[in-house]
């Protein structure tokens, strides 16, 4: 099905590009005194850092991908994430459809750990960024949304010559930070386009939906306690929750962001006992999940009050997530044997050499790749 454009489309898409050309020469070929209002203020920040680097934007990029032994060990590294963004990336299809975006999830240091989306690989811009295990960090490939996202830790949106490289000018990508359960970030989501219209509204989505797979993160650490807050007059049951997780004892174990703000919880410190956060006993928390009480008002020694809803959990969903077969666009199969196969290349056709690196046996390298 074809989008129609309103009339004022045209006119607006080359006001845009004309003001970002604008942008461009102020950087690169004056002192950027011009800059600043033609420009977000990440961009120039993404675009100095890239000179600074020694970087030109009509330098080629390779788009190199890491090793087959790196890449295996940041897909392992990585099985948490992947199990909780599969079923959040395969939705992105239906809010995407018709517009010729996919989606990227990317670890915390920008290399791709999975694709998803209408993937043209007869296209070379689609193939160069839309591969497992090649590294799209700002230092890889400069300023893109995936780069400027993990050095930002916000929500972008870039379009066309906002990315620094010529080579990367045909993209327009939005990009979202996904933080774990400790605060940390974890990686990043990535909805990118190649010489499709502006999309600004994907800021908004891809934003939504790392939301959503930080919640799966959170929901997957073991814990004895989950508390959903939420401020009151919201009842707590609402994607923006709050989660916090406790162990038996009472200690917070993990924390989407949302419950981090609320409770001004730093990230990647050890975390407090739930009685240093909110001004009750901490067996009341336990005793309102018990007794599967609604959400109640709790102050906290800050002085606020939320709405809390305590739930206990017996450990069978934590167990059943951790378990749950992994369902991404790119099979866990296919994935090793994609990483078999480029060990043999890399070692040149000796097999013995590959599982040598790999650390596995030259019948399983046989096996994987199909020879006899």
């Amino acid at each position: 099905m074809s989008i129609r454009q309103p009339p004022q489309a045209a006119s607006s898409t080359s006001d845009r590009l004309t003001l970002i050309e604008h942008a461009r020469q102020a950087v690169f070929q004056s002192d950027g005194m011009a800059a600043a209002a033609r420009l977000e203020p990440w961009i120039e920040r993404s675009w100095r850092r890239c000179l600074a680097q020694g970087l030109q934007p009509d330098q080629r990029l390779a788009f190199d991908p890491v090793s087959s032994v790196a890449m295996r060990r940041v897909i392992e590294a990585n099985q948490p994430l992947l199990r909780a963004a599969a079923p959040v990336i395969q939705q992105l299809a239906r809010a995407m459809a018709d517009t010729r975006y996919f989606a990227i999830l990317t670890d915390a240091q920008g290399v791709v750990i999975d694709v998803n989306g209408p993937i043209d690989h007869h296209n070379r811009l689609a193939h160069l960024i839309a591969r497992v295990g090649v590294d799209l960090s700002e230092q890889a490939v400069g300023t893109t949304a995936i780069g400027a996202t993990l050095a930002e830790q916000q929500p972008v949106w870039l379009h066309r010559g906002e990315h620094f490289f010529d080579d990367t000018s045909a993209y327009s990508c939005a990009g979202a930070p996904l933080f774990g359960p400790d605060g940390r970030c974890v990686g990043m989501l990535d909805l990118t386009g190649i010489n499709v219209p502006e999309r600004p509204a994907l800021k908004h989505l891809v934003t939504q939906s790392a939301l959503s797979i930080e919640n799966a993160l959170t929901l997957a650490q073991p814990h004895h306690l989950l508390l959903r807050l939420n401020w009151p007059g919201r009842t707590p049951g609402e994607e923006s929750d709050g989660l916090v997780c406790l162990d038996a004892d009472g200690r917070i174990t993990g924390a989407n962001r949302a419950a981090a703000d609320m409770l001004t919880l730093p990230a990647g410190a050890p975390w407090p006992h739930c009685s240093d956060v909110f001004a009750v006993p901490p067996d009341s928390l336990f005793d309102a999940a018990r007794g599967q009480r609604g959400a109640v008002e709790l102050p906290l020694w800050s002085g606020l009050r939320l709405q809390v809803l305590a739930r206990l959990n017996d450990g069978r969903a934590s167990t059943a997530a951790s378990q749950r077969p992994l369902s991404t666009s790119v099979p866990l199969k296919d994935v090793e044997t994609a990483l078999i196969r480029r060990a043999v290349e890399e070692a040149r056709g000796n097999v013995m050499e590959a599982a040598r690196v790999l650390g596995i046996s030259r019948a399983t390298v046989y096996r994987k790749i199909g020879r006899r």
